[in-house]
């Protein structure tokens, strides 16, 4: 069983003007990220823009990152498709390109049909073929579903599956699961804005959009907690939820990479659809990053 304990960033994925990967600029966020005490990193997750990439590209985000990534550290790679078939398919690609465990998120596209016993057999099949650990991934904001606490802990049963990504914020939901799963399930904080409550509860860590852009703030929520501090980690946290809703829930991976971009890391554009923010919404986002880091 890995040990998923501790702070991942969902890096984005690095595009140059003309929309193509950039692989060595993503090479270089993940060094500088790398040099924080984060346990590993996410590539292509709903941050990474993963939907946005055919499957040759994402093999060469999950080779680079892989190599960038030092020893010590985790990989976890988003894998999550449509179909069962594709899932598996990008799965056993990722844990070739040498992920540690993969992140799945339920297919949606055909909601009315993705009721409890349809996605619990999905990730079901996929642990059953991937040859990399299974992390379940409830992204409701994103997804437009969102399981509930029976169907999660059905599909945890299984032996391949270790843990979830939860971003819906449910802290009921998320306590039932830690209180009924198997022992050993691992359960993330998929935000930033819930992640001391989460650790309260019994989750392992967090994949956090805010620690693309402020690692630091995130690891003192975690290492407070840890550490007894709860009055140093309650600050951390309160100072962190202004910043991380920016990045997330308002303005998006568009915010996101343009924080990245201010901060001296590569942020770069987005995929059309997506556009970059405004000059104004920029100027908002810069006067948050730094009212936020002075604190």
């Amino acid at each position: 069983m890995i040990k998923l304990n501790g702070v991942y960033p969902p890096l984005p994925t690095s595009f140059t003007e003309d929309e193509d990967l950039f692989l060595s600029r993503y090479e270089e966020n993940i060094q500088k990220l790398c040099n924080y005490d984060l346990a590993g990193i996410l590539v292509l997750g709903s941050n990474g823009e993963m939907v946005m990439l055919s499957n040759v590209e994402k093999k060469k985000v999950y080779d680079t990152a892989r190599k960038a990534i030092p020893g010590g550290k985790l990989m976890i790679a988003g894998t999550g498709a449509q179909s069962t078939r594709e899932t598996i398919s990008l799965s056993v690609m990722a844990y070739d390109s040498g992920a540690d465990a993969v992140l799945v998120l339920n297919p949606s596209y055909y909601k009315g049909q993705m009721n409890s016993e349809v996605l619990v057999r999905f990730y079901h099949d996929v642990a059953d073929n991937s040859p990399a650990p299974v992390i379940i991934y409830n992204m409701p904001a994103n997804s437009g579903l969102d399981m509930d606490a029976d169907t999660i802990l059905r599909a945890s049963q299984h032996h391949n599956i270790i843990g979830i990504k939860d971003s819906g914020g449910n802290l009921v939901k998320m306590a039932t699961v830690i209180k009924n799963a198997k022992p050993g399930f691992q359960v993330f904080a998929g935000s930033a804005s819930f992640l001391l409550p989460a650790l309260s509860i019994g989750a392992v860590g967090g994949i956090l959009a805010l620690a693309n852009i402020a690692p630091e703030l995130c690891l003192n929520i975690y290492n407070s907690f840890y550490e007894g501090k709860h009055e140093s980690a309650k600050e951390y946290q309160l100072a962190a939820v202004e910043l991380n809703t920016a990045v997330t829930r308002q303005w998006g991976v568009p915010a996101l990479k343009a924080a990245m971009d201010y901060l001296g890391f590569y942020g770069g554009p987005v995929r059309k659809p997506l556009l970059p923010i405004s000059d104004e919404i920029r100027k908002q986002l810069i006067e948050l990053i730094e009212r936020t880091l002075e604190q």
